[in-house]
C-alpha cells in the first residue's frame, strides 16, 4: 500500500515536470526571445525565473536597445516581489541615470525611494536607507517637476521628513532625561531648523522652553515662546510650557539729540561774520 502511494507521488510529480519544464536561459536564440519569455515568468509570478531572464538582458542588450530600460523595470519589480528592497531600488536607479529621457524614469525615481524606504521602518533605526529615499524623492522632484508623479512624491516626501523630524526629536528626549540640556537643545534646535514645517517642529519648540527653563536660560525661553506665541497663537500646550515666561523686553530706540537755540545770540550751526579790520 506504502509502495503504492509513492509510485502514484512520483508519477504526479514526472507530470507537473512535464508541464512546467525547468526554465533554461540558454535556449533562447535571441534578446527578443528571451524578454518575451521572461516576460511569460514574469506574468506567471515565477520571479526567480524572472529575475535571471531580466538580469541577462540588461547585460546583453545593446545600449540603444528600447527592451534595455523594460528589462530594468521589470527586473526592479521582480526583485520587489522577492522583498528585495535593495536590489530593486538600484535597479530602478539604473533606469532612471541610463535612460533619464525614457517614459519610465519618473516611476522608476518614485519607485526606487518607495524601495529605499521600505527598508526604514522606525524612526529609532539607522537612517542610512531614509536618506536614499529622500535622495530619490529629490531627483524626480528636480528631474521632472512636470510628472503627474510629482504631488505624490512631495506628499511622500513630507511624510519621510517627518520621520527624520522624530528621529533627531527622539535623540534631544533621551539627553533631556538625563539632565544633559545643551545636547538636548542641539538636537530640539535641528529639528526646527531642518524640518519647520514638520508637527514634531513645534514640540521641539516646546521641548527648547523646558530646557532652557531648566538650566536658567532666561531670555533663551523668552525667545522660545515668543516664537511659539506667534506660530501657534491660543494654543493649549504653548500656553501651559509658557505660562510664567514674559515676553522679550523690546529695546529702547534712543532718540538723536538735538541742539538748543541761544535766545542771546545766532544757532550754533550759524556761523558768526568776522568782525570787520579798522580803517
Amino acid at each position: 500500500m506504502l509502495s503504492s502511494r509513492r509510485a502514484l507521488v512520483a508519477t504526479l510529480l514526472l507530470l507537473l515536470a512535464a508541464c512546467h519544464p525547468e526554465f533554461q536561459i540558454t535556449k533562447f536564440p535571441t534578446n527578443e526571445a528571451l524578454y518575451r519569455a521572461a516576460m511569460e515568468e514574469f506574468s506567471h509570478g515565477r520571479w526567480d525565473n524572472a529575475v535571471s531572464a531580466f538580469e541577462k538582458l540588461t547585460t546583453d542588450l545593446p545600449a540603444r536597445d528600447t527592451l534595455l530600460p523594460r528589462a530594468h523595470w521589470y527586473l526592479a519589480q521582480a526583485h520587489e516581489h522577492r522583498d528585495e528592497w535593495v536590489l530593486a531600488a538600484t535597479s530602478f536607479s539604473r533606469l532612471v541615470e541610463s535612460f533619464p529621457d525614457d517614459t519610465l524614469a519618473d516611476d522608476a525615481a518614485l519607485e526606487a525611494a518607495r524601495s529605499y524606504r521600505k527598508l526604514w521602518r522606525k524612526p529609532a533605526l539607522d537612517p542610512t536607507y531614509g536618506y536614499s529615499a529622500e535622495a530619490s524623492y529629490q531627483t524626480l522632484l528636480s528631474l521632472y517637476p512636470t510628472s503627474p508623479l510629482v504631488p505624490t512624491a512631495q506628499k511622500e516626501l513630507a511624510s519621510l521628513m517627518e520621520m527624520f523630524a522624530e528621529k533627531d526629536y527622539l535623540s534631544g528626549m533621551y539627553y533631556l532625561r538625563r539632565g544633559a540640556y545643551d545636547s538636548g537643545i542641539i538636537y530640539f534646535k535641528d529639528v526646527v531648523a531642518k524640518y519647520p514645517q514638520t508637527p514634531t517642529a513645534k514640540d521641539a519648540q516646546l521641548r527648547l522652553v523646558d530646557a532652557y527653563r531648566a538650566i536658567k536660560y532666561k531670555e533663551d525661553a523668552q525667545d522660545a515662546c515668543s516664537a511659539l506665541r506667534k506660530n501657534y497663537p491660543g494654543d493649549r500646550e504653548v500656553a501651559e510650557t509658557c505660562e510664567g515666561v514674559a515676553q522679550p523686553a523690546t529695546p529702547t530706540v534712543a532718540t538723536p539729540a538735538t541742539t538748543p537755540t541761544s535766545t542771546t545770540g545766532p544757532p550754533a550751526s550759524t556761523p558768526v561774520p568776522a568782525s570787520q579790520p579798522n580803517r
